[in-house]
């Protein structure tokens, strides 16, 4: 047996989070008693669930885990927990401890293996200074990885991925294109460069980008993942009462991406995310179709959207990009409500 992660998954599936439509419909109709120190829970699109625990103390959850993307089980690991600690950032809050979870086709891989991956893991939540304090593990015939991670915010400091105000602008903080890459990799045709970044920015955390964005005036956020960055978008126009323009041609892309694109090399997960909010893009029939499979490519990993007030987000791009963070100004809040692209 190998150390390869692709010699004892399906790799295939890549890890897809179900589509934003079945999930839809799997979640409608279920409600559950209004208990009074719950903050956030499933009924919202937010990223993490809060409750209060204190008038200084809120609990963040949230719980994360996939199949490989990357051959490497140590990179994996990095890359798994990365992922996993975004959603705690994304409300704003600090990641304090976490549990692994753990599906392992023992007759198909060896144990050192599940040592490496659990070694980048914890690599990665050392950087968060966050504690490994257990986990859960199964056998199953596909490895899969991942963390529930808890955090602590204040309760009048979360910060919600559905509430931007009028004159602000929209921050990207992490290059798109993990999906598009992913797929090119598993077709053989992804360059060194692109592998490289890839796996870069995937691994990265947002610890650093979300501690700054605490020092300016900071409205809504959330991160970028699996529904691309218009499904997530979407999800900050969800109220109706505030809109989005994006211009695509400030977005950050991994090496080659838009090469790829034009070649076809689109993952599963963008036709589903296409299917369900393209009809939120109010100019949808006049946009390029890169454009438009760039902007619903599902991300592993991704960066933090989120809006500032318009007249602190160049600092704070600056910012970020003194310490190390692809921060970028990529839009701005409208009257209207939806989304519109300008290329």
């Amino acid at each position: 047996m190998d150390d390869k992660l692709t010699s004892y998954t399906k790799f295939s599936g890549c890890g897809a989070k179900l589509g934003p439509a079945l999930l839809d419909k799997a979640l409608c109709g279920l409600k559950q008693p209004e208990y009074e120190n719950l903050i956030s829970d499933f009924s919202t699109s937010d990223d993490a669930g809060i409750y209060k625990i204190s008038d200084e103390i809120a609990l963040v959850q949230t719980v994360d885990f996939f199949p490989p993307i990357v051959d490497d089980p140590y990179i994996f690991g990095q890359i798994a927990a990365a992922n996993s600690l975004s959603d705690v950032y994304a409300m704003g809050g600090k990641p304090v401890t976490a549990l692994s979870l753990v599906c392992f086709p023992k007759d198909k891989a060896h144990i050192d293996t599940l040592r490496k991956m659990m070694s980048g893991g914890l690599n990665k939540l050392i950087e968060a200074e966050t504690a490994l304090v257990g986990g859960h593990s199964i056998e199953d015939d596909e490895l899969k990885f991942g963390f529930s991670i808890s955090g602590t915010v204040h309760p009048d400091k979360v910060l919600y991925n559905n509430t931007p105000r009028l004159n602000e602008k929209l921050i990207l903080t992490k290059p798109l294109g993990t999906g598009i890459i992913n797929t090119a990799l598993r077709g053989g045709i992804a360059s060194e460069r692109s592998i490289e970044a890839f796996i870069e920015t995937m691994r990265t955390l947002n610890k650093t980008a979300a501690e700054i964005s605490m020092e300016y005036a900071v409205s809504s956020c959330t991160d970028v993942t699996g529904f691309g960055l218009i499904g997530h978008a979407c999800e900050m126009t969800a109220e109706g009462h505030i809109g989005l323009r994006i211009f695509s041609h400030r977005l950050q892309l991994l090496p080659d991406v838009l090469e790829y694109a034009q070649m076809g090399l689109i993952p599963a997960g963008t036709y589903r995310n296409r299917d369900y909010r393209l009809k939120y893009v109010k100019n949808n029939e006049t946009l390029n179709r890169s454009t438009i499979d760039l902007l619903f490519d599902p991300q592993t990993s991704g960066g933090l959207l989120l809006t500032v007030r318009e007249d602190q987000a160049d600092e704070m791009c600056r910012k970020m990009i003194a310490k190390g963070v692809s921060a970028h100004v990529i839009g701005e809040t409208t009257e209207s409500g939806g989304i519109e692209i300008i290329e």
